[in-house]
Order: structure tokens, then C-alpha cells, then sequence
């Protein structure tokens, strides 16, 4: 018998993504190079607890199990080398290498088994699917059901983001179904928790979507959002765009953070977290942290202790940890005054905002438009009275947003506006006509 085996063209599952490498077979345990990234895993042999045989998309597949929890998938074998296998692990890590198939059927009901970092669906002893749970982001729950989301895979074109298990009511007496389904996966999920205490606290604000009042804690690297029925962590890496926009009737400021990938409440998403704060309302605040933390961290733009309006407040802080700047609307005035327009998207009513490099429709449903990704925009009759025009807006890959029930006298300021920004006029030629 060799003391050593080696496969070229063996492939590993990584989050998802096929990596191919080399993998070493010794006495002394598994050695897996990445050719892609040069990562290596290696395996001691006295840390094999499992060694797992069967059928995959490739060919055959090898799954091994360590003492402390962790699995290693890999695929591409060939039927004919199981014998070669088994009888190696038999001599030199006395392991029985178990043929184990998954099972087929099609079923979407079975048993959840929770077994070291893995979560395995099967159907009677056949696993159907495995989650590895290190790839879970953020676990919810709701009324017999549990909801895994999981790390986006920058290397893969197509990735798995969302999983919802429907768990039964059991008798049981003082056990939660769901809440013990999540605190397994928790467990061992890399998940962001809210360790130490917050930067600050916001208390109660409004916010617009998703609807209802949070309380806003702010910590080094994500925002805890805590409502009454739901919470949501947003990690800083996943803010686009900060904007702070006046309010048509001059006494409000919408505060909105852009977010890709959005937060998910049930089958809804948010790209977009809409504040409205009162000018008038103000606030001191003071950080958790030291005179000496706060330079540090923040060269002057946050002090230990600030106070003024709690809008200003609110996105000073953020701009300060998100690290972008806020975008605010430019030289645009409508007829009022005002930097909006009123108009109406869809069947509710709202604000568009004309910004330096785009537009910003609020609140609902929230768009924005940058300038560099419109086709064309349009200037049309309203199709109810004629003491309105709709803004039509048609983007490079073909979608289009229409502005309605815009009154007459923001048509010049509109139109100039436009015509500045350089964006292309579909009926340029027919200003004259429909401004009289």
C-alpha cells in the first residue's frame, strides 16, 4: 500500500464556486492546494472523524469530517478510484469510507439535522442538500418559519442569496420550534452580532420605508435598525449613497441611504432607507468613546460632544462612519422655490428631486436615475388636463419611469434644466408648442 495518493483535476467546493487544485493523500493527513488562489487546506489525520463516498455533478465526490466540526467537499473523481480510496483510508486513518448517495426524490419535506457547521435537509437517513452555516449572513423569523440569508459570492455569476424553511408547531411545552432552529444555526453562522456597546443611540425615528419608528444604533462597522416587529443590521460596506433632501413644505428633511444589497423584509426589499426629521427638532449627543478614540478614528469630523438639529446630527454620524459623501440637490429651483417638483409615480403621489448627476424620486416607490444611465427623457401631454405634463424618463437598457400630473408652471425650469444637463430631449422641438 503507498503511503501517499495524489489527484490532479480535483475540484473544491468554495461558497459555491468550483476550485481546481491538487489534492495530497498522506499518512500523516489531506493537503488541498488552490490553483486559482493558492489557499491550502490541510487535515491532519488524527483530526478525520468522517469520510463520506457518493455521486455528485461531477462524477463522485469525497466529503471529510473533522473532530472539531468543519467540512471539507471534494469532487471529480472517478467511480473506479473508490476502491483505491477506501482501502487507504482503512490502512492509514482507520476509517471506514461510507458510501452515502443523496436523495432524489424531489421532496421539499424532510428533517433538518444540525451536525458541526453543517445544516443537512434529508429525507428518512438521505441528505437532500447541506448549508454549510459559515455562509450564513443573517437569520429571521417569523410565524413558523425561518429565514437563512447568506455572504454573496463575488466570483460566481449566479449565487444562492435566501432559503425558508416552514417549521411545524410542536407540543412540546416551553419549546420554540422556530426560535431553536435559529439559535442552532446562530450558533454557528457568521453572522454580525452587537458586541460592545453602540457608538450612539437614535431614539424613535420616523422612518418611511420600511414603514414604522427604530431605534437607530450606530456601531463601528454596521447600523442596528431595532423596531417593534422587526430588526435589521446593515453592515457600512453595503451603503451606495447618502442623500439629505429638503422637504417641498420647508419644515422637513428626508435623510435617505442607499443600499445594495437591500434589506429584506419577507418577499419585500428595500434598496433604500428613508428618515424624515422635523427641522425643528434638536439634540445633544455624545459619543461612547474617549476625547482621544473620537480624533483618532474621526480627524475632526465627529466630536465627543455635538448638538443642533437631529438631522444633521443623524447624517453627520453616518457620512463620518459610511465614509461618502451626502449628495444634496443642486441649482435646481421649481416654480415655488422649492428644489423639488410635486408629481406622482405609479399610483402614489411624491417628490423628484433634479441633482447635480441624476434624479431622486421620494418616497414611494424611492428611484434614482443617474444622468449616465438615461437614454433619453420626454416631455408629454397630461392625459387627464391639459394644466399638467408627465416627465417621462427612458434609461440605456430600456426601462422607463414616468413622472405624472406635474403642473404646467414647472415645465420652463424643468425643460432648462434638462437642456443643461445635456441629457437628450426626445421632442426638443416641441417646447414651444406645448409651453403655450
Amino acid at each position: 500500500m503507498a503511503d501517499t495518493l495524489e489527484f490532479n483535476e480535483i475540484y473544491q467546493e468554495v461558497k459555491g464556486s468550483m476550485n481546481d487544485g491538487r489534492l495530497r493523500l498522506s499518512r500523516q493527513g489531506v493537503i488541498f492546494k488552490n490553483s486559482k488562489t493558492g489557499k491550502v487546506d490541510n487535515i491532519q489525520a488524527s483530526e478525520l472523524a468522517e469520510g463520506v463516498w457518493r455521486r455528485v455533478a461531477l462524477g463522485h465526490g469525497l466529503k471529510l469530517l473533522t473532530k472539531n466540526g468543519h467540512v471539507y467537499k471534494y469532487d471529480g473523481f472517478r467511480e473506479s478510484e473508490f476502491d483505491k480510496l477506501s482501502d487507504f483510508f482503512k490502512a492509514h486513518y482507520c476509517l471506514e469510507l461510507a458510501e452515502k448517495d443523496l436523495c432524489v426524490k424531489g421532496w421539499n419535506w424532510g428533517t433538518v439535522r444540525f451536525g458541526g457547521q453543517l445544516l443537512s435537509f434529508d429525507i428518512g437517513e438521505q441528505p437532500v442538500f447541506e448549508i454549510p452555516l459559515s455562509n450564513v449572513s443573517q437569520c429571521t423569523t417569523g410565524k413558523n418559519e425561518v429565514t437563512l440569508e447568506f455572504h454573496q459570492n463575488d466570483d460566481a455569476e449566479v449565487s444562492l442569496m435566501e432559503v425558508r424553511f416552514y417549521v411545524p408547531p410542536t407540543q412540546e411545552d416551553g419549546v420554540d420550534p422556530v426560535e431553536a432552529f435559529a439559535q442552532n444555526v446562530l450558533s454557528k453562522a457568521d453572522v454580525i452580532q452587537a458586541t460592545g456597546d453602540a457608538i450612539c443611540i437614535f431614539r424613535e425615528l420616523q422612518c418611511l420605508t420600511p414603514r414604522g419608528r427604530y431605534d437607530i444604533r450606530i456601531y463601528p462597522t454596521f447600523l442596528h435598525l431595532h423596531g417593534k416587529t422587526f430588526d435589521y443590521k446593515i453592515p457600512y460596506t453595503t451603503v451606495l449613497r447618502l442623500f439629505l433632501l429638503p422637504h417641498k413644505d420647508q419644515r422637513q428633511m428626508f435623510f435617505v441611504i442607499s443600499l445594495d444589497p437591500p434589506i429584506k423584509q419577507g418577499q419585500t426589499r428595500y434598496h433604500f432607507l428613508i428618515l424624515l426629521f422635523s427641522k425643528d427638532e434638536d439634540i445633544s449627543l455624545t459619543l461612547n468613546m474617549n476625547e482621544e478614540e473620537v480624533e483618532k478614528r474621526f480627524e475632526g469630523r465627529l466630536t465627543k460632544n455635538m448638538s443642533g438639529s437631529l438631522y444633521e446630527m443623524v447624517s453627520r454620524v453616518m457620512k463620518a462612519l459610511v465614509n461618502r459623501k451626502i449628495t444634496v440637490p443642486g441649482n435646481f429651483q421649481g416654480h415655488s422655490g422649492a428644489q423639488c417638483i410635486t408629481c406622482s409615480y405609479k399610483a402614489s403621489s411624491g417628490l423628484l428631486y433634479p441633482l447635480e448627476r441624476g434624479f431622486i424620486y421620494v418616497h414611494k416607490p424611492p428611484v434614482h436615475i443617474r444622468f449616465d444611465e438615461i437614454s433619453f427623457v420626454n416631455f408629454a401631454r397630461g392625459t387627464t388636463t391639459t394644466r399638467s405634463f408627465d416627465f417621462e424618463i427612458e434609461t440605456k437598457q430600456g426601462t422607463q419611469y414616468t413622472f405624472s400630473s406635474i403642473e404646467r408652471e414647472e415645465y420652463g425650469k424643468l425643460f432648462d434644466f434638462v437642456n443643461a444637463k445635456k441629457l437628450n430631449i426626445k421632442n426638443r422641438g416641441l417646447k414651444e408648442v406645448s409651453a403655450t
